[in-house]
């Protein structure tokens, strides 16, 4: 049976343990539950619930699919501790009860390190109340006006072939006044220049949107304080969901060919809602919220076609064109009506958020005395050391789909005593190829995170949000009590942030291997290497992803401890009260 790594133990220890009593189990969903994998196939899901019976408060959920091992029971109790649903604080249990032998069994020897008993109980009252309540069946509500909701799909579908963010930026902000249903002027920023997520935020005050970037750029929790800011915005919004297998996995070698293979490919799923800092987020549109949009959209589509987009520093110059669109009505008796809609860029505010952008990325601050952050992984991710050919990893430059990073500093000097003094560090033997330039022959080390295509997109986005991979780095450490010798795998971002993917042990052979061929392919490549972020990690594809799972690839280069400000680490204990 598998035991909690030492690492993780000492970690779970600090934290305040409960007077409460936790109740576990997993159960089938209803056939109606059936969900689907990474890879689009349906399975036969199971529910892992875990429920502090005290606070009445479900800690950790999560569906797995039924042939799953209990594993997954472990993964979600550690959820459960330290990163908790129902806005409670991480903490420890008292006991635990679960009433399936097998499950007792099986956490009793798993948890016996962190010393929280395992009890059974034939009965789990709190548990059979929120299972009811899951399976109960919601009442649909409809999200769009059923008077708009082909002529918005319509006006929409016009945006998706549109596609302006192949040329426009988050930050370019174009203005659309209205001057109607009780909006004056609505503030475009457009998703999806990375390729990562499509959409279309209107913001009703231009305030708001400042707000919400500042908060973006200056955020220290990127979780609660970035949920937190994402709800204090004021805005409607459509997203763009293209179907599994819309976009073709070959790369097209022209702009054309890809678009003459992407024709007809009409699966496209629209999601359209508003925040506002008291509603928070609704994904319902009034008749007033789905108009203005249907005239807007209109708007928008005219103005992309009547000015070239993709016209270098086409927001920064001042355009404005004004449009007479015919005002959306939600019954054919309404008397006909034009609106006169003004569409415009905004050059200066455009220019100060680029520059933003610029700044943050190229000065980035001082990394001196930055703590280790140890929880950016999500967790239960597969996370490994590999090596991949030019031709394998050429693909990922070019798809549509991958958010691809090209190297954000200088290549650092490389010669014999820094190769040697970098294959050491990993255990490896000394390289004669030490020093030669990168060749087309030569194997990229790649660190590749497979995990959930949503956990994947959310650690993507809080990379790019720190301004992407600068490099990775192995740094030693020991643990002075059980005499442990260990490298710490470091991802170290543009803003000079140090996030922790992993430990590895030295006395285990695989783990000393897999960092010998790190140091070894870092070496004969030019110290160039690259980090792939990748779904599928419940699916077939667990461990072999393909471009289809593939979410981002980030190239960087390995560096020592020394050239970041490292020194070796020693584990230190914090006193248990």
């Amino acid at each position: 049976m598998h035991q909690l790594s030492p690492f993780t133990c000492r970690r779970l220890s600090q934290l305040p343990r409960l007077t409460s009593v936790w109740e576990c189990d997993r159960r089938p969903l209803p056939p109606a539950g059936t969900a689907l994998d990474d890879s689009g196939e349906l399975v036969e899901g199971d529910c892992i619930l875990w429920v502090d019976s005290l606070q009445g408060v479900v800690r950790g959920l999560n569906v797995v699919p039924k042939e799953t091992g209990h594993e997954a029971i472990v993964r979600t109790l550690l959820q459960a501790i330290e990163t908790p649903q129902g806005r409670v604080e991480p903490a420890r249990p008292r006991k635990v009860v679960v009433r399936d032998r097998e499950i007792q069994f099986f956490l009793r020897g798993a948890l016996q390190a962190l010393d929280i008993p395992v009890e059974h109980t034939p009965e789990l009252p709190i548990i059979d109340e929120v299972f009811e309540k899951l399976q109960a069946p919601e009442i649909p509500q409809p999200k769009l006006p059923e008077a708009f909701e082909n002529i918005l799909l319509e006006k929409s579908a016009l945006l998706w072939q549109d596609a302006p963010w192949k040329y426009l930026s988050e930050q370019e902000i174009l203005a659309i006044e209205l001057n109607r249903w009780e909006i004056d002027t609505l503030y475009l920023s457009i998703l999806g220049l990375a390729g990562m997520e499509y959409g279309l935020l209107f913001y009703r005050e231009l305030e708001s949107l400042k707000q919400f970037r500042h908060k973006l750029r200056h955020s220290d929790d990127f979780s609660d304080g970035m949920q937190q800011a994402f709800l204090e915005q004021n805005c409607l919004f459509i997203n763009f969901n293209p179907a599994e297998g819309v976009i073709p996995l070959p790369v097209f070698k022209s702009v054309e060919a890809q678009h003459e293979a992407t024709a007809g490919h009409a699966s496209v799923g629209y999601e359209f809602g508003s925040l506002h800092p008291l509603e928070g987020l609704r994904s319902q549109l009034a008749e007033e919220e789905a108009a203005s949009l249907v005239v807007t959209l209109e708007a928008l589509h005219r103005f992309f076609k009547k000015h070239d987009i993709s016209a270098q520093n086409f927001a920064l110059q001042p355009i404005t064109s004004r449009f007479r669109i015919p005002k959306p009505t939600a019954s054919p008796k309404d008397e006909a009506e034009n609106i006169t809609l003004k569409v415009s860029t905004v050059p200066d505010i455009s220019r100060a958020f680029l520059s933003e952008d610029r700044l943050q990325v190229e000065a980035p601050p001082e990394i001196e005395h930055t703590a280790i952050v140890d929880d950016s992984v999500p967790e239960g991710s597969l996370i490994m050391l590999g090596s991949h050919k030019e031709k394998d990893i050429e693909p990922l430059r070019n798809h549509r789909r991958v958010h691809y990073q090209s190297f954000l500093n200088p290549q650092p000097a490389i010669n014999q005593q820094t190769a040697q003094q970098t294959t050491q560090q990993a255990g490896a033997k000394s390289l004669a190829v030490a020093g030669k330039a990168r060749t087309g022959k030569s194997k990229w080390p790649i660190l590749t995170i497979q995990t959930t295509r949503p956990k994947a997109k959310q650690l993507v986005e809080r990379i790019k949000q720190e301004g992407g991979i600068r490099s990775i780095c192995f740094n030693p450490g020991s643990d002075p009590i059980s005499g442990q010798v260990f490298q710490i795998g470091l991802i170290q971002t543009a803003h000079g942030q140090l996030h922790l993917f992993n430990e590895y042990e030295i006395s285990d052979p695989t783990d000393s291997q897999a960092l010998e061929k790190w140091a070894t392919n870092s070496a004969s490549n030019d110290r160039c290497c690259g980090c792939i972020i990748a779904a599928g990690a419940t699916g077939a594809k667990r461990g072999r992803p393909t471009v289809r799972e593939v979410v981002a690839f980030f190239e960087a280069y390995t560096k020592l401890p020394e050239e970041i400000g490292l020194t070796p680490l020693v584990m230190s204990y914090a006193p248990d009260w």
